[in-house]
């Protein structure tokens, strides 16, 4: 099945760039382009592409609300782009529905790779990219004094679940630190996601800094992914 992807930016080099790579991949068809998050909205509605790639600023109407417009209105999932340095408007986008984060320097295969990994239906958490934004853009949020009711929703295995899929580790990881099977750890992602009313991966890290389960800096177990790594991803 082709993938179907529209590639918005307000840099024309860039823009052009990002499609070339993609358009160049059998699997992957660039539907079409836009400058800014208006036009990047209407060509989601008119082309019902599998995939946004959004730059996060971008005139007329930014990759935030671009994202939650996509995001309201269909099946189409968002990968956003963002310099990481000066981008200060990674949490909004979170919380805005993005299903992963590539910094602009990104490599062609990782580009690549984010594309059909989004496309299926998983979430891009890579450690070197999206929890440090996590963090970054949790330190300012403010901790609940008592434990968030929402995590009593939860056993104590699908805790530690959540725990750890918020340091960034993957589901064979997960496995390993825990002493279970994959099976059993992807049982309890699902679970999680499902009592606390969850789309993805992504939303699990920042409910699990929101209800305090986790805050910035603390480290990451023995077998975390460490930040520099190249992007992960893994089935829900």
């Amino acid at each position: 099945m082709t993938i179907r992807v529209v590639v918005a930016d307000d840099q024309e080099l860039v823009r052009s760039g990002f499609s070339m790579i993609l358009d160049a991949q059998p699997d992957i068809e660039v539907v079409a382009e836009a400058g800014d998050g208006a036009e990047a909205v209407e060509s989601v509605r008119r082309h019902a592409p599998d995939v946004a790639l959004l730059d996060i600023r971008m005139p007329r109407m930014d990759g935030i609300e671009a994202c939650r417009e996509i995001g309201a209105g269909g099946a189409c999932r968002t990968v956003m782009l963002t310099t990481f340095d000066s981008d200060e408007y990674v949490y909004e986008a979170l919380h805005a529905g993005a299903s992963g984060f590539l910094l602009k320097d990104v490599r062609r295969d990782d580009l690549v790779h984010a594309v059909r990994v989004v496309a299926r239906g998983d979430s891009l958490l890579a450690p070197s990219v999206a929890r440090r934004l996590v963090e970054q853009y949790t330190r300012a949020t403010v901790r609940p004094r008592r434990p968030d009711p929402r995590l009593d929703m939860l056993t104590a295995r699908e805790r530690e679940t959540l725990l750890l899929l918020a340091r960034g580790l993957s589901n064979a990881e997960i496995a390993a630190e825990l002493v279970v099977s994959d099976h059993t750890v992807k049982t309890h992602v699902g679970n999680v996601l499902a009592k606390l009313g969850l789309r993805d991966r992504i939303q699990a890290v920042i409910c699990a800094y929101e209800t305090g389960l986790i805050t910035a800096g603390d480290p990451p177990p023995g077998g975390a992914s460490r930040p520099g790594s190249s992007p992960a991803s893994a089935r829900n």
